[in-house]
């Protein structure tokens, strides 16, 4: 079993209350440090440019969060050596699919901009968003959507938040200065022209004031990034999925693998993950992380972003 402590800070991240709980949800954090293989692809491979140096032969070096983070994008494994999580598990599909070894670098997230276009890394997963300004500097291989959720208590008799007039009176948990804050401004400012009620932000500093604040009634809902809600929705069973918003809105917004710009590695990275997406790797992957409602049917270079 993992140590103890480990599972409790854990624990404490996520608002779990029970670890025993936590064991009988579906997410093992033990039995997903077993790696998700899948086969090398000829074709992905060959488009690797004939010049390209890694900055360690034979290997893919990516950037990666762990400190500070939590599942499901990282954490360490019960060694506290090894890193686990969606991201490291994405990263392993993209050097299995290039046929390469894989060294992940756990780096802070003012890191990985100057590393990658540096040279330090290769590559950088860490939850990166697409956007108009990062694809002056870097090129871009989706992997996921980047979705908002709406979560309620799951004995709530809530049961849809998707659009403006759904959140008039309600008190919904937000991040200051965030995106998602800033659309639900946006639809409050809607329906106060239409005459509906304003809702209230509540706004809090980690995750177990939110589950505190939802739980004990003192808000109606919690809107934020959708993967680290749904990881908590299904590991404590205490909260349930209302409504989902595109994370660029109201445009669609995607999390991609991020690569210094002009390289030309970006085309073999898409090749890799459109490999893995057909081998099923992929799939397996976001299901054993509750991602897979954030799921993509091909990865694209460089689609349109925040911004455009």
């Amino acid at each position: 079993m993992m140590h103890r402590a480990k599972l409790t800070v854990v624990a404490a991240l996520l608002g779990i209350s029970s670890l025993a709980h936590a064991a009988n949800t579906g997410i093992d954090l033990v039995a997903n440090e077993k790696p998700i293989d899948t086969p090398k692809s000829a074709e992905a491979a060959a488009k690797i440019p004939a010049n390209f140096k890694f900055v360690t032969p034979g290997t893919l070096t990516v950037a990666i969060a762990v400190l500070g983070s939590s599942p499901p994008f990282g954490t360490y494994a019960r060694d506290n050596k090894t890193i686990i999580g969606s991201e490291a598990d994405i990263a392993r599909l993209v050097a299995d699919g290039l046929g390469l070894k894989l060294k992940l670098v756990p780096s802070a997230w003012e890191d990985w901009p100057l590393g990658v276009t540096s040279g330090k890394y290769d590559a950088a997963i860490f939850n990166i968003t697409v956007t108009k300004e990062r694809k002056e500097k870097f090129d871009f291989a989706t992997y996921r959507q980047d979705t908002l959720g709406f979560y309620v208590k799951s004995t709530s008799s809530i049961t849809s938040i998707k659009s403006a007039p759904d959140i008039a009176g309600k008190r919904i948990i937000v991040g200051s200065g965030t995106n998602q804050e800033a659309v639900l401004l946006a639809w409050d400012k809607e329906n106060q022209a239409k005459g509906l009620k304003p809702f209230t932000p509540i706004y809090v500093t980690d995750n177990a004031a939110s589950s505190l604040a939802l739980q004990s009634g003192r808000a109606d809902a919690t809107f934020g990034p959708n993967v680290s809600a749904a990881y908590q929705s299904r590991l404590t069973g205490n909260t349930k999925l209302v409504g989902i918003v595109p994370g660029g809105w109201p445009k669609t917004a995607n999390i991609a693998v991020t690569i210094k710009k002009g390289n030309g590695l970006v085309n073999a990275v898409q090749a890799s993950l459109n490999s893995a997406i057909a081998s099923g790797a992929y799939i397996k992957v976001l299901d054993r992380w509750a991602e897979a409602s954030e799921k993509i049917d091909h990865s694209e270079i460089n689609p349109p972003g925040l911004g455009d």
